[in-house]
């Protein structure tokens, strides 16, 4: 049970990095760790690094990338705009009616002398 477990947070996990892009920033790495290295055999470190970052000597990898980057944004854009949005939808406001105060009756509670009193001793039929 375990092992099903473990494969569907794996799945998941990669479902969840897809979904992200995180699979673009993946390729992209690739591609500027392979300029780097092909530029740093022909030159020095230091112009290699600068070469290979400042986009305007891109590879076939990094045409690649942003390719498929602008095709997902544009799959997202032409979407976005056939939804329906089912939640910002007009509703009826309902006015509630001014608030009328309520006097309730004052009630006493104390017992009055008219009141009979307790038997003096109880009954023991009731105790018994």
């Amino acid at each position: 049970m375990s092992v099903f477990r473990c494969v569907g947070r794996i799945v998941t996990i990669f479902a969840l990095c897809c979904a992200m892009g995180l699979h673009w920033m993946a390729l992209q790495s690739v591609a500027w760790t392979t300029m780097l290295v092909q530029n740093a055999k022909h030159t020095s470190l230091c112009k290699a690094i600068v070469y290979t970052f400042d986009g305007v000597h891109p590879c076939s990898l990094c045409h690649a990338v942003n390719a498929g980057k602008n095709s997902e944004k544009k799959s997202d854009l032409t979407s976005a705009t056939v939804k329906i949005d089912m939640i910002c939808t007009q509703r009826p406001t309902a006015l509630m009616p001014p608030v009328t105060r309520f006097d309730y009756p004052t009630v006493s509670f104390l017992f009055s002398a008219s009141a009979p009193s307790p038997l003096v001793p109880p009954p023991r039929s009731l105790l018994s």
